[in-house]
C-alpha cells in the first residue's frame, strides 16, 4: 500500500506547524509521508496539480493516486487524523466554493499572518524517514 502524501510549503510557519500536528495525530497505516513542495518530488506533484511550487496557493494531499488541493485536501487528510482536526471532515457539507474561498484567504496571506521560515522544518530523527526534502 502506498502511503498518503502531504505536500507542504516548508517555508510557511502555519504549514510547518500543521506538519507537526499531523505527525502527532496521524493514525493511518501506513503513516502519512511528507514532501516539501520545493523538492524534486514536490515540484513534480505540484506541476501535475497545476500549482506553482515557488508560490503555492495550496498544500496538496495525495491519496490513492488522486491529488487533492485546498479544502478538499484538508478533508482528505483529516480522515487519517485523530484529535480536533478529525472533526473538520464534518464541515464538508459547506459548498466547495465557499470552503475554498475561506481557504484561499488564509493561504494567500499565510506569510503575513503566521510568518515565514528561513529554512524548511526538519523533523527529529525518529520521523525523518517519512520526509522528502530534496
Amino acid at each position: 500500500m502506498v502511503a498518503p502524501t502531504y505536500v507542504y510549503d516548508g517555508e510557511c510557519v502555519l504549514c510547518s506547524r500543521a506538519v507537526q500536528y499531523v505527525i502527532k495525530h496521524d493514525r493511518g497505516e501506513p503513516p502519512i509521508r511528507f514532501v516539501a513542495i520545493k523538492s524534486a518530488e514536490g515540484r513534480s506533484i505540484a506541476a501535475e496539480a497545476g500549482v506553482d511550487p515557488d508560490d503555492p496557493s495550496t498544500f496538496l494531499f495525495v491519496e490513492d493516486e488522486t491529488i487533492y488541493g485546498a479544502s478538499d485536501a484538508l478533508f482528505a487528510m483529516a480522515r487519517h487524523l485523530s484529535g480536533p482536526a478529525h472533526w473538520f471532515r464534518f464541515l464538508r457539507f459547506i459548498p466547495r466554493g465557499l470552503r475554498d474561498w475561506f481557504y484561499s484567504r488564509i493561504a494567500n496571506n499565510r506569510y503575513a499572518l503566521f510568518g515565514k521560515l528561513d529554512t524548511c522544518y526538519l523533523p527529529d530523527a525518529k520521523d525523518r524517514h517519512r520526509f522528502v526534502l530534496e
